[in-house]
């Protein structure tokens, strides 16, 4: 463990004072408030605000108060997390504090420049927040604990393997809750073993490590070939956000596909616990329950979405939910006490493949994705393209003109979701596309599209943004655009009935969460430029509400009668579509 070794800090205005505890989450206070100290938000990740100055009623007065262009040159797509009116958020190699209410430096921090401190490049994902502390993923399969006041470096944990394996790395943001920090590791499909570290937050010691696929003797093992050695480079990368249940004493993190990626020949059965729902004792480490939403994934079809955690009444019962959607658009909710399905899910066979080995079915939850079905696709893919309606349709070596819903890799993808208690409805994004189902003969090359993202002479995708019952999960609204302004944004919510998002136009814009009418809209760039936003947030300094979203190499914030105007006219506009299903309580 690296402690107080090194240190790059540039000071940039003096704060007075800094509260080093702020709002932390408690059972009686879940979701944030004037705070924003994870980047879901909260324990469970809701990316839920009681805030509601901004609200549908004063809207149409929300305007820039604040534009700021990261130092040297800095680009970020990381959710601003807030405490006490500073902000924090990761950004190349870099970590920078911008004061709230203004945008302006307060200190930035920067690796040394030997070899093995220029490795410890901060996650894009961003950081959290506990115990006077910021905590950071490193690309160097580290977690670094420095202080909030300063930036100052306290400690810095290897918590991959030793030696470091190839692609191992930190791409979560950490999750703090009693004196301990969740992390999970991450492989970039190139094998390797996956895996979740709990660490002490003050001292950076690691308390345990749950391995995602089964060693020899434990639980699950069986569910890789007996005759090889495949599953110690078998994958299961952690590389989304978790989240935390105190009361139940539960961490939850959703685990990644198996590798090789395509190579399902080599890997025989379900392969535990990869592309699965875990729930692990937030004080052991010990396996809860699980739920593997794709058994033997050979299509990264896996959970790619942070899950969050939420409660509801249903047949006059509260439950307390988990939430997981799986790359496809079906969302999975289950009892996250038992692991349960709330929403029935039944078994359906899949297209098999002898050669790959594939499992004869997979699970779907009795609701509805919020992709479009295979109808939507039907009379669009032209000659010599033939289309099969399964997305688990098995990638072919040699059928090179048959395609598919989400292949070769579904595209719920990356960006969070959020949970309105007032409406009950889960919100998130997705793309819709359709791509050749084949790869190529060797398992361990896991790019089987030439060309990249090439679709060929098929149709462009469509772009999702949709509500979700969370007692039911069936689409309650939706709105359809072209694929390509989807970014890394992801919605939050608010008290004031808002739904807040970004675009990879650089669009923000607000939705009314109820019926999913768009009621406000800010370009934040110039020209007609493709870029990467990350998740927005939202927080209070003083009795002002501001929204906040990282564009690239700008942070901009928004406030009541700001001053800071568009960059530009706005570009999009699209029509709703819904259904009859009301809100929750209506």
């Amino acid at each position: 463990m690296t402690k107080f070794q090194y240190v790059s800090v540039v000071m940039g205005i003096f704060m007075c004072a800094v509260g080093l505890v702020g709002q932390e989450p408690s059972s009686d206070r879940p979701y944030s408030e004037q705070d924003w100290p994870f980047a879901g938000g909260d324990w469970s990740s809701s990316r839920y605000s009681t805030l509601s100055e901004i609200s549908t009623e004063t809207v149409d007065r929300l305007n820039g108060a604040w534009v700021t262009r990261l130092e040297g040159g800095a680009s970020s797509r990381a959710t601003p997390v807030v405490n006490d009116g500073i902000m924090y958020l990761t950004a190349g190699a870099n970590i920078f504090a911008l004061d709230g209410s203004t945008g302006e430096t307060v200190w930035r921090w920067q690796p040394g420049r030997s070899e093995s401190e220029s490795r410890m490049v901060p996650s894009w994902q961003g950081v959290g927040l506990g115990g006077g502390l910021i905590f950071v993923g490193l690309r160097s399969a580290e977690v670094a604990a420095l202080r909030q006041d300063t930036g100052e470096l306290v400690w810095a944990e290897l918590v991959g393997s030793t030696p470091a394996e190839h692609g191992e790395t930190v791409t979560t943001a950490p999750m703090y809750a009693g004196g301990k920090v969740f992390v999970g590791v991450a492989n970039g499909d190139s094998g390797g073993q996956g895996r979740i570290v709990a660490l002490d937050a003050q001292t950076g010691e690691k308390a345990w490590t749950f391995f995602i696929v089964p060693r020899p003797g434990e639980f699950g093992h069986d569910t890789w070939p007996q005759d090889s050695d495949i599953w110690k480079l078998g994958g299961g990368g952690v590389w989304l956000n978790g989240t935390v249940d105190t009361e139940l004493g539960m961490v939850y993190f959703a685990t990644g596909n198996p590798a090789p990626m395509f190579g399902g020949e080599l890997r025989e059965g379900d392969n535990l616990f990869t592309a699965s729902i875990l729930a692990l004792d937030i004080e052991t480490g010990e396996r809860k329950w699980h739920y593997q939403v794709v058994r033997h994934d050979i299509w990264d079809a896996d959970i790619a979405t942070p899950m969050l955690l939420y409660e509801i009444q249903i047949d006059g019962q509260t439950r307390k939910a988990v939430a997981a959607m799986r790359a496809d658009g079906y969302l999975f909710q289950l009892d996250r006490e038992t692991g349960e399905p709330i929403v029935p899910i039944e078994e359906r066979e899949v297209p098999q493949d002898a050669f790959l080995k594939t499992a004869p079915t997979q699970p779907f939850p009795l609701s509805e994705s919020i992709l479009p079905d295979c109808s939507f696709w039907r009379d669009q893919v032209p000659p010599p393209f033939e289309l099969n309606c399964s997305s688990y349709t098995p990638p072919s070596l040699d059928q090179h003109a048959v395609v598919a819903p989400s292949v070769p890799i579904p595209m719920v993808r990356v960006t969070p979701m959020s949970f309105s208690p007032q409406t009950g409805y889960i919100y998130a994004q997705g793309r819709a596309h359709v791509g050749r189902a084949r790869r190529i003969a060797d398992p361990w090359i896991a790019d089987n599209r030439p060309g990249g993202y090439d679709r060929l002479t098929l149709p462009a995708s469509t772009g999702i943004l949709a509500a979700v019952d969370g007692r039911t999960g069936r689409v309650a609204w939706k709105q359809e655009f072209s694929g390509g302004r989807l970014g890394l944004s992801g919605p939050f919510t608010t008290a004031g009935n808002l739904m807040f998002w970004g675009s990879a136009d650089g669009q923000v814009e607000a939705y009314d969460t109820r019926t999913g009418e768009r009621v406000w809209a800010f370009q934040t760039l110039a020209t007609e430029t493709r870029l990467r936003p990350g998740p927005a947030s939202t927080y209070a300094v003083g009795d002002r509400q501001f929204v906040a979203i990282a564009m690239g190499p700008e942070i901009w914030a928004f406030a009541l009668d700001g001053q800071v105007a568009a960059r530009s006219a706005l570009r999009w506009a699209y029509q709703l579509r819904k259904d009859s299903h009301p809100p929750l309580g209506q």
